[in-house]
């Protein structure tokens, strides 16, 4: 193994890119360990979905007093769900490297592979059904929904796996070496090191300069990367944007990178755009990367607002209950009304009355000011005070598990609201919103969001800006049910809260 050291850029007998391509490479390197543990263990586990999927539908059967399938039938059944649905995963590229550990990525491929295996049934499959016509509508109207919804569930939890041993451990992390100028390279470092979970390890750079970064052992010349990414022998090289690169190195830095087994990957220089509003544009000497506009209106915006005002409507039902408890802790707790009306400012700039449980005093709005004068936890337009005297006693629980939201139900119910958007702010934090901030106004503000399951009130203004400015430009209806997903136990955890 070479030794762990910073490469300078005399240390190559190669110069240049062209003379760099042309190092014959013996072997690619394998993929990191954790890549075929993972596979193998998503296969296992897509296996007993599957196979949970049939008994099932068998007990449905039973239930139903339908006859069931002949014992042989039943035990076919068993050895062949597991093998057709894994076919069906791997057809949709459920096992790609690219999807492993990625998300929605990964997760997406399982309605791919369901829908698939609908289509291959409604082609080949009735033939072979013969007598068992209506236990096989069982397997696609019970077994195909239990077999999709197991795989998530289990992929879920196979994924938290691998981010604990990312984030906690360092394990099962790609090397990763970073190419472009110097200021880029370094936005995009701090960004791998933020977001362990990704996976990325950067252990190298290359800068026109070949000037270090703090904390990485590699570096070299960004026209001469290939000693560096052999001495750091990483699994990923990323071009930051601007790199400084032309089309046609990166075009040889493609083919030797392809020869060393490499993965290869180009940051396109907007930040926060997920994938599905992403995509290639392909033409006889060019590929162009198309950026669809973000969604604000059309039919997906109507069944946001219905799926919105069901699912509100349903909780609110639901949790009738702890409204009474909660409304009797804050009554007997101090003096003052139950509930706490604030204007705030929603979607398009409009104020509305934003209702909340009391957790305050009742004298709370006239010591702001004094309050502010002493400390301030918060940053930029935001006033946050960790231990706020202003807070009664009852008050501190229900901030802590968000309970003293729960009234915004209404507010979701009345359209000012959504369920998932940005935090709303006072109309005292929008005078101060510079022009990026105003953004965060095109959508209607949430009960919950991405600074909501990202570290709530410990946040700084800048990262609570660039959270909500991600969920404004990519929000979709699955992008929602993640968040309220990820809101449960960002809830039940407490953190940041205060």
């Amino acid at each position: 193994m070479q030794h762990m050291g910073l490469r300078r850029p005399g240390d190559s007998t190669h110069e240049g890119l062209d003379a760099d391509a042309a190092i014959p490479q013996s072997a690619p390197r394998p993929a990191p360990q954790w890549i075929p543990r993972y596979r193998r263990a998503a296969v296992v586990l897509d296996a007993l979905a599957a196979m949970a999927a049939v008994c099932a539908a068998h007990v449905a059967s039973v239930a139903l007093g339908m006859p069931s399938p002949v014992p042989a039938g039943s035990n076919l059944l068993l050895l062949l769900a597991p093998v057709v649905w894994i076919a069906s995963l791997a057809l949709s590229r459920a096992y790609d490297q690219r999807h492993l550990g990625d998300g929605p990525s990964e997760y997406g491929t399982m309605p791919q592979a369901a829908v698939r295996l609908l289509a291959a049934g409604a082609v080949v499959g009735a033939p072979f059904l013969g007598h068992l016509p209506r236990w096989g509508t069982l397997l696609v109207l019970i077994g195909l929904p239990v077999a999709v919804t197991l795989s998530l569930v289990l992929r879920y939890l196979l994924r938290q796996s691998l981010h604990r041993a990312r984030s906690q451990h360092g394990r099962a992390m790609q090397r990763t070496v970073v190419l472009g100028c110097q200021e880029s390279v370094s936005e995009l470092v701090t960004e791998f090191r933020r977001e362990s979970t990704r996976g990325f390890l950067a252990v190298g750079s290359c800068t026109p300069t070949a000037d270090p970064l703090p904390g990485l052992p590699f570096g070299g010349l960004l026209h001469s990367p290939l000693p560096t990414i052999d001495a750091a022998q990483a699994d990923v090289v990323v071009v930051a944007h601007p790199s400084g690169l032309d089309s046609t190195a990166l075009r040889r830095l493609s083919w030797a990178l392809e020869e060393r087994g490499v993965e290869l990957m180009v940051a396109p220089g907007i930040t926060e755009v997920a994938g599905p509003r992403l995509s290639i544009r392909p033409s006889a000497s060019l590929a162009l990367l198309h950026v669809e506009s973000p969604a604000s209106s059309g039919g997906a915006l109507v069944g946001k607002v219905i799926f919105d005002r069901i699912v509100a409507f349903a909780l609110g039902l639901i949790l009738l209950p702890l409204f009474i408890i909660v409304a009797l802790c804050v009554k007997v707790d101090s003096k003052g009304p139950i509930l706490f009306r604030q204007k705030r400012i929603g979607a398009r700039g409009e104020p509305f009355s934003m209702v909340k449980f009391r957790s305050m005093s009742t004298d709370a709005e006239a010591r702001l000011a004094d309050l502010q004068r002493a400390k301030n936890d918060g940053s930029g337009p935001l006033f946050k005070h960790r231990h706020d005297p202003r807070v009664t006693r009852i008050g501190r629980i229900l901030r802590r598990y968000s309970l003293d939201e729960l009234p915004q139900l209404w507010n979701v119910l009345t359209g000012d609201m959504s369920l998932v958007g940005p935090r709303p702010p006072l109309p005292s934090e929008v005078a101060t919103y510079e022009p990026d901030a105003v953004r965060r106004l095109r959508v209607r503000p949430g009960l919950t969001g991405l600074w909501q399951v990202s570290g709530r009130s410990d946040l700084s203004w800048d990262e609570s800006l660039r959270l909500d400015l991600r969920y404004v430009d990519n929000w979709s209806v699955m992008f929602d049910l993640q968040i309220l997903w990820r809101t449960v136990r960002a809830v039940v955890r407490g953190h940041g809260a205060y």
